[in-house]
């Protein structure tokens, strides 16, 4: 099929199930807030399905080709999966700065990281069991966790971030053993500390994916619209993931109408366009999605092209994140025909 439609990752969690106020008032937490869920703790798994199915419900009604949990589970994109390791001092947070430049509570490593147990196999089994379309689940990244966290054991960056390489390279060979389609490392901190990045954050990014043989995608973005509203003219690192063993590469080009010509540096690999402003609580018009994904027509081929919105619809109002899905998958309709299919 051309013009695959996928969300990045999350979807809105129900008002119901989390404090969405709470929520968007501050940073992605680092570190577990469970003050955020509204459900008691001996019921909240039980919500916490009870969201997913919802979201994968409204995915398939928008008539998305490609279903993710929407990441109703988590309280940020990182932290389920981060706080879950071994190393990591669960009585005593760290500090370190955010993306923005601001002091953050983060996990402070105090031992070797390492994957104590699967983590996110089971929310993978239940998406499956639930849906018939492929599916796609997303882990953070191996240098993006080394950036949210307090180092106190290791002599150095790069050693914590291989580390943690290790153990993303864990999680993935058990979510495609339990049938994933897609999986996808959410690396946004390499947009936000090239220079780090360069160093030694695409090393722990190969890692992670060393011996790895279902189709994973990397995620690399300018923060969530929501948090972080200026946007620069072009990526800071992009380029680099040419040499990336992953075969999708996860970009936003609609807040901030990037030049689109730095995607011929990227021959050969799946480009997932994000073609949703998720900064505009209008919904685009399928035309406007189109125009979009034209922009990138011009250095990627149809075949490579998936669509998607910028970033997670995480803190989208719901009606908003559903009607910006419908408008992407007409989008993707008016393109295949276009294209022939």
């Amino acid at each position: 099929m051309l013009f695959p439609t996928a969300l990045v990752g999350s979807y809105p969690q129900p008002e119901w199930l989390i404090d969405r106020a709470q929520l968007a008032a501050r940073f992605p937490p680092r570190v577990r807030m469970r003050e955020l869920w509204r459900i008691p703790e001996e019921r909240l798994a039980e919500a916490q399905d009870d969201a997913t199915l919802l979201a994968i419900k409204a995915q398939e009604e928008a008539g998305l080709d490609i279903i993710t949990d929407g990441e109703m589970r988590r309280e940020s994109y990182s932290n389920r999966f981060a706080t879950a390791l071994e190393g990591v001092d669960m009585d005593q947070h760290g500090t370190a700065l955010d993306r923005s430049g601001h002091p953050t509570p983060v996990p402070r490593v105090v031992g070797k990281i390492r994957r104590k147990h699967p983590v996110e196999v089971e929310d993978l089994t239940f998406l499956k069991r639930h849906t018939t379309r492929k599916v796609k689940i997303t882990v953070p990244g191996p240098f993006t966790m080394s950036q949210q966290a307090q180092n106190v054991f290791y002599e150095s960056e790069r050693d914590l971030a291989l580390d943690y390489a290790t153990a993303v390279n864990a999680e993935i060979k058990d979510l495609f053993a339990a049938g994933a389609d897609i999986v996808q490392i959410d690396e946004p901190y390499m947009q936000a500390r090239p220079e780090k990045a360069r160093a030694y954050g695409l090393e722990a990014l190969q890692k992670a994916l060393a011996g790895v043989t279902g189709t994973t995608a990397v995620h690399i973005c300018f923060g969530y619209a929501a948090l972080i509203h200026e946007r620069p003219a072009g990526y800071s690192f992009l380029p680099e993931l040419a040499s990336c063993a992953c075969h999708q590469i996860s970009i936003e080009t609609a807040q901030s109408n990037l030049d689109c010509s730095v995607l011929e540096s990227l021959a050969g690999k799946q480009i997932m366009v994000g073609a949703l402003d998720l900064s505009d609580m209008n919904v685009e018009t399928p035309e406007t999605v189109v125009a979009r994904v034209r922009s990138a027509l011009r250095y990627v081929s149809a075949e490579n092209v998936i669509i998607g919105p910028d970033c997670g619809m995480k803190y989208l109002p719901r009606d908003v994140a559903f009607g910006k899905m419908k408008a992407m998958v007409e989008a993707a309709r008016i393109l295949r025909r276009e294209y022939g299919e």
